[in-house]
């Protein structure tokens, strides 16, 4: 009777919430996680500030695969972490920027066939007068399993534009 009780709560923690279907954030949380591995490409700014250059990303899971990590990194240093995660349905991110404070999105728009989500910023912790940029808004496309596009668009301060990233895939993790 307990086996049978156990495998119960098992098969319930699983399965989909009521209704039979996912949610458009949790679907596309689940996509993002095939991301894990690394990847290279360039970025480019625009709207605002200019420069181009090469950078890495990698992306792994933590928390049971509750969490998937990304790390910017530029010149062989991880400049930049997002962490992204659900929270009920809903897909959200926290972004520990170069910038020194850690603005909070949430997903508010999917375009599943285009493998696209837009994130808009909820709050911002540990922003002031010397790090007023943050990070707004935010746009990932998942064009096929090895090609990426990212795009961070910046304000509150000196340092508005947006940063423009399109990267592939190097190696599955």
């Amino acid at each position: 009777m307990r086996t049978v009780i156990g495998l119960a709560a098992v098969l319930m923690l699983g399965a989909a919430p009521p209704g039979g279907s996912a949610s458009a954030g949790e679907r596309m949380f689940d996509r993002m996680k095939t991301l894990s591995g690394d990847w290279e490409g360039t970025f480019e700014w625009s709207e605002g500030r200019t420069g181009s250059g090469t950078l890495g990303v990698s992306y792994s899971l933590t928390g049971g695969g509750s969490a998937l990590i990304e790390n910017l990194i530029m010149g062989g240093v991880p400049t930049m972490t997002t962490v992204y995660h659900l929270d009920g349905p809903d897909l959200r991110m926290t972004h520990y920027c170069a910038a020194r404070n850690q603005p909070r999105l949430k997903a508010v728009r999917f375009d599943e066939t285009q493998g696209i989500a837009e994130f808009a910023l909820v709050d911002v912790t540990n922003v002031g007068p010397k790090n007023a940029g943050h990070v707004q808004g935010f746009f990932i496309q998942l064009l096929d399993a090895d090609h990426l596009t990212l795009r961070f668009t910046f304000a509150g301060g000196p340092a508005r534009g947006v940063e423009n990233i399109v990267v592939k895939r190097v190696r599955r993790s």
